[in-house]
């Protein structure tokens, strides 16, 4: 495989426990202590400073580092670093720096696409940065704990994170360098709107706080940032009232606009907590079932008046699936049907995934026309597609870029390169030509897909606001060293 260490660098540094202590500009290679030790050693080494974690050189760890959720990009670093401490993000930050290193941070590997991936530069695992304080009525968390485990920390004081994502076993740095959307969106906007502060290193190797009032414009260019102008080390995150029940509605409908029509109702009149959709192929592979997914919350005791918040509504009559969970199993409600997944290996193929906003205006037209051409080859057997609305309103994160409708919607279509399915490389393409289609209409890509792009997609993307963008990127990673998967500024 290509961008290997030298075995013997490799057996040197790690089997036979002698230490990697440098970086050989001239060879781009680590060099180990019984190398550097040699006179006829070409270089002397760059010595890595003194770490409080561990700096990894060894293949399997490398080669865990080149994949990623989306098993479709595999890019291999020539390390991955295990920070002790976040004192060692910004050593190894400013060491990659004076190399011309790339750096990528890593949370649990979700990526669709390689952004979190370094080709022959150096990931750090944010994992062990995972310590959360519950301090009134916020979390403080590293970045690289999971939410799974912010929303265990915070109920014991009757408190949520008002957003989650569906799956909550992503990384909060994770989250909040994309966006974070969930089905409380439209009450609450995304993860990154209910972020009141941040620590973070920017490629410069400068650890900095930042907020709405305090280095304004690193906190704008970091949350939505994708990574490109500092790595985000902690974040002080809004919690709200946590429930102890939730009654979850599950309403059919027979078509993409009956469906639609529906959701517009609910999230402007806002009777639910939580408001999504669900597209999935029927048993016979036909066609497709539309389903409403909706959320009201309560104390345990005194249930919502469920015919008032189904008044009006135009979905099939006698088909409602109405049920009562308690507020963490809901959370958690993909909890086993990952087991299962992981138990029969679609979990580790390919996931070609496309995540799109659409304006409101196009959004029949589009879901329409985008299913008619869908078979369940084109999602696999475990795909599924999501699509509901929130409102433009409730977001204020300049970098999530959105349509300028009042109302958007999320269109997620969730491939998994089963067998029996399209190839991975075949979704791809058709990844790449539903984008062109969505900005077509004026939509946007969510960026945690699988969308090839090129750096003239990208300034199309963030339109009137590259040129500042730009600056921010040149301003905090100067070596522009960070995020390289994500392929925007390389």
């Amino acid at each position: 495989m290509e961008n290997q260490l030298p075995r013997r660098a490799v057996v040197a540094g790690i089997a036979a426990g002698a230490m990697v202590v440098g970086f050989d500009p001239v060879t781009r290679l680590w060099v180990a202590e019984a190398a550097a030790a040699d006179p006829s050693h070409p270089a002397p080494p760059n010595p890595i400073p003194r770490l409080d974690g561990d700096l990894l050189t060894d293949p399997t760890t490398r080669d865990r580092a080149a994949e990623d959720f989306g098993h479709l990009v595999h890019r291999v670093p020539v390390a991955v670093l295990r920070p002790g401490s976040v004192d060692d993000v910004v050593k190894m930050i400013r060491y990659c720096r004076r190399h011309r290193l790339p750096v990528a941070a890593r949370g649990q590997g979700h990526s669709a696409f390689g952004q979190a991936q370094a080709d022959r530069g150096l990931v750090i695992d944010m994992t062990p940065l995972s310590q959360i304080r519950i301090r009134g009525d916020v979390a403080v968390a590293g970045a690289g704990a999971r939410w799974s485990r912010v929303v265990r920390a915070a109920l014991p004081h009757g408190l949520t994170p008002p957003v989650l994502t569906d799956y909550i076993e992503l990384s909060v740095g994770g989250t909040l360098s994309v966006g974070g959307v969930g089905g409380a969106t439209h009450r609450h906007g995304m993860q990154v709107d209910n972020v009141l502060e941040l620590e973070v290193v920017t490629g410069a190797g400068e650890r900095t706080t930042c907020s709405p009032s305090r280095n304004p414009d690193l906190f704008r260019a970091v949350l939505a940032g994708l990574g490109q102008c500092a790595i985000i080390t902690r974040a002080t995150l809004r919690l709200t009232p946590a429930p102890a029940t939730v009654r979850r509605y599950q309403l059919p409908y027979p078509s993409v606009t009956a469906l639609t029509a529906d959701q517009r109702k609910v999230v402007r009149d806002k009777r639910f907590a939580y408001v999504e959709g669900q597209i999935l192929a029927t048993e016979n592979g036909g066609g497709w079932a539309f389903i409403l997914e909706a959320v009201a919350f309560f104390d345990g005791k005194t249930p919502p008046d469920d015919r008032a918040l189904l008044a009006g509504l135009d979905h099939l009559p006698g088909n409602e699936q109405i049920d009562d969970l308690p507020y963490f199993d809901f959370l958690n409600r993909l909890a086993g049907t990952v087991e299962l997944l992981k138990a029969n290996g679609e979990w580790a193929r390919p996931h070609p995934w496309w995540n799109g906003f659409l304006p409101d205006r196009a959004t029949d037209a589009f879901a329409t026309a985008t299913l008619n051409k869908l078979t369940p080859a084109d999602i696999g057997a475990s795909g599924l597609i999501l699509l509901y609305p929130f409102a433009r309103a409730r977001l204020r994160r300049p970098l999530l870029r959105v349509p300028d409708d009042d109302l958007i919607f999320l269109l997620a279509i969730l491939r998994t390169a089963s067998p029996g399915a399209k190839s991975a490389r075949e979704m791809v393409a058709a990844n790449r030509r539903l984008y062109d289609r969505a900005r077509a209409v004026g939509g946007y890509q969510y960026p945690a897909s699988a969308i090839p792009v090129t750096r003239a997609d990208w300034r199309a993307h963030y339109g009137p606001l590259w040129p500042g963008f730009v600056a921010a990127k040149r301003r905090y990673d100067p070596a522009g060293i960070l995020a390289p998967g994500q392929k925007i500024f390389t």
